[in-house]
């Protein structure tokens, strides 16, 4: 049996490519979450800095018409209904957000494409990788207010990082859909494609990112997740050591003498 999510390699800028696959609405049950747990720990595998021809860039992207419809509700009826339903829920959530966490923690660039409507744990994913593209047609939702539920895979506080706490809290309490250039103009999404070829251009700009200088992007989210967490003057205290290491890699060695031989713009990266 296929699992509803799978990775593909590239041979073109070793990108690994996740893909949801669940007719027809790319619903979020148990199947669907055990899966998503298989999968970061493979990507946390294949982009280990160790491991030989690693991936050297994530993209994240759905089958079908809809990104995703969100939850499958069964799963949250069947909670509701045991007698120890709040400790079954906390459980959930800690398993969730792991693969949130894991999701954040890879040590390459991660992409999201989001070609339609993209609700709930779909969105959650989306907001836990470091960039989310969206064709112009696309939309999003954190809709967990019409069944008394607030996002708990990370949603609000990854919004509040985003767009602000006001707009965070915006988006949860309506529980309204929001068009891909709206929150492009609050910061949630990075960037609007045209409709038209967005698949392609989605990869493309993913792969850009594979071919780029791996072990530098790897320190520019450490220096990034330290300002946020603890603030710009702890990543500040952090460059010396994040940085210096960088001339150790072979991605800049390779760079500089490609950079000084070659001219201005064709530097290449064959580092780790």
């Amino acid at each position: 049996m296929t699992s509803p999510v799978r990775i593909e390699y590239e041979s073109d800028g070793a990108l690994a490519v996740v893909i949801l696959d669940k007719p027809p609405l790319n619903l979020f049950d148990e199947e669907v979450f055990a899966a998503w747990e298989q999968v970061v720990d493979e990507l946390t595998s294949v982009t280990d800095p160790a491991r030989p021809g690693r991936a050297r860039a994530v993209l994240v992207e759905t089958a079908g018409k809809v990104v995703s419809g969100g939850v499958d509700v069964a799963l949250f009826a069947a909670i509701v209904e045991s007698p120890d339903a709040v400790q079954k829920a906390g459980t959930l959530w800690e398993r969730l957000l792991r693969i949130i966490q894991a999701l954040e923690e890879l040590p390459v660039p991660t992409v999201f494409a989001a070609h339609a409507l993209t609700l709930t744990a779909a969105f959650e994913i989306a907001l836990a990788c470091d960039i989310l593209l969206a064709a112009e047609s696309a939309s999003f939702g954190l809709v967990e207010t019409v069944v008394g539920l607030t996002p708990s895979m990370g949603g609000p506080q990854r919004l509040a990082e985003r767009a602000g706490p006001a707009r965070a809290r915006e988006l949860v309490y309506t529980g309204e859909r929001y068009r891909a250039t709206t929150l492009e103009r609050w910061n949630v999404v990075n960037r609007v494609l045209p409709d038209e070829n967005f698949p392609e251009a989605a990869r493309e700009f993913a792969r850009r990112l594979a071919a780029g200088p791996t072990c530098a992007h790897a320190a520019t989210k450490r220096l990034v997740t330290s300002a946020v967490r603890d603030g710009i003057r702890a990543a500040d205290d952090a460059v010396p050591t994040v940085s210096g290491a960088l001339f150790a890699t072979d991605d800049l060695r390779h760079a500089v003498a490609s950079f000084l031989r070659d001219s201005p713009g064709k530097a290449t990266y064959t580092g780790g």
